[in-house]
């Protein structure tokens, strides 16, 4: 689950981290009483989506001369009039695809006096098992552009669950970034919080982009970035409470009700499979033959029928599906069940499209016999391979 950037300040702020006053809004008529709540003169008025690159994103409707998602202002005055633009209109960057994001929250901030960008994340190393900073003196760039151009401005730090950061991680840590003075000691307090939050809190991505060191010599999270553990959101009911739903695709949210892996791609065929390793073999061979997944859907391992046919109605609510690929293997998961899931979800809401049913293991003669005793057009297949090939050609795929 991701939150929104002053919503991730909040949070850092909680634990001690420096940031900036800020305040959130709504609507236009709002903003003139949140810049003047601010020290000014110089004001920062952003964008709030769930998407990266939001300074160098275009409008849809203001045409290509017009400011980007994050801007500065000199004056309340400016406040407001970059407000009425930006509120209620759709925010293209690279991240949000040629679609774009309509943007419904601006935060209006307090300036910021920079004399250098930095970048530091934390994220999970799984190549060694533990949480791992990750820092560069090439702040406010994509960390992956850094990684292509420049690898040795990076240093990944890995940490030890067991002591925490300690005295010598902050030490090449501020090395890395050559932090020195005031912003050292700033460092000696930052990278500990930051830490505890991420673990606190069982963030999947920390990222600070920039981090900045202002003229003062003085550190400030200049900009933040928070993703959480899905699977551990019971424990954090103040941080699902921070939801924003109109962020997210509503077949995902339809989806997390019945616990269901579901992730909204920009194919044209519909996937359902269980276990999440044969969900990408499935996506990568609908590839390899030609045509694009419409996204990648797991019923799981122990999936009833009313969850079978949750999965099914959601993939056949996507405009974009012209065609539905089952793939199962059944060991815990049963092919009767998986059948009847199919079957019940059909007679609801219908089959406009083509569906090719590869079923195979626990079950399979009973699954077979359902579908082929329940009156649906159904093209059955014998392995993976064969239903790829069955369901990209009943597209009009390669």
């Amino acid at each position: 689950m991701n939150i929104h950037e002053y919503q991730a300040k909040e949070l850092l702020r909680g634990y001690g981290a420096p940031v900036a006053d800020g305040i959130a809004i709504f609507s236009p008529e709002e903003a003139e009483a949140a810049a003047r709540k601010l020290p000014g003169p110089l004001y920062v008025v952003k964008s709030q989506i769930h998407a990266g690159g939001r300074g160098k994103g275009r409008f849809k409707e203001l045409g290509p001369d017009a400011k980007g998602g994050v801007r500065l202002a000199k004056s309340v005055e400016e406040v407001v009039a970059n407000a009425r633009e930006m509120l209620g209109n759709t925010l293209v960057t690279k991240q949000t695809g040629p679609d774009g994001k309509q943007v419904n929250r601006l935060y209006i901030e307090d300036g910021a006096d920079i004399d250098r960008e930095l970048y530091l994340s934390i994220l999970i190393d799984r190549t060694v098992g533990r949480p791992a900073f990750v820092v560069s003196t090439e702040g406010g760039m994509d960390i992956e552009a850094v990684a292509e151009e420049s690898p040795d401005k990076i240093l990944t730090l890995p940490i030890d669950p067991e002591t925490g950061v300690t005295a010598d991680d902050v030490a090449r840590l501020n090395g890395a970034l050559k932090l020195e003075g005031a912003a050292a000691r700033d460092g000696e307090a930052l990278f500990p919080a930051l830490y505890r939050a991420f673990t606190e809190k069982d963030m999947s991505l920390l990222e600070v982009n920039p981090l900045i060191v202002m003229k003062n010599g003085r550190l400030r999270v200049l900009d933040a970035k928070v993703s959480f553990d899905n699977n551990a959101l019971f424990r954090h009911p103040e941080i699902v409470a921070l939801r924003d739903a109109s962020e997210e695709d509503e077949k995902e949210i339809e989806a997390s009700k019945y616990d269901l892996a579901y992730v909204a791609l920009e194919g044209n065929i519909g996937c359902m499979v269980n276990g999440a390793g044969l969900a990408m073999a499935t996506m990568d061979i609908i590839k390899l033959y030609g045509a694009e997944p419409a996204n990648f859907l797991d019923v799981g391992g122990g999936a009833s029928k009313e969850k079978v046919t949750a999965a099914f109605k959601i993939i056949t609510a996507d405009p974009n599906v012209k065609g539905i690929l089952v793939n199962i293997f059944g060991g815990i998961m049963r092919c009767d069940v998986i059948a009847e899931g199919v079957v019940a979800a059909v007679k609801e809401v219908g089959l406009k499209v083509p569906l090719v049913v590869r079923l195979e293991g626990t079950n399979v003669d009973l699954g077979k016999k359902i579908l082929s005793e329940s009156g649906l057009n159904v093209i059955p297949a014998d392995d993976l391979d064969d239903a790829a090939k069955k369901i990209v050609q009943a597209v009009g795929g390669a």
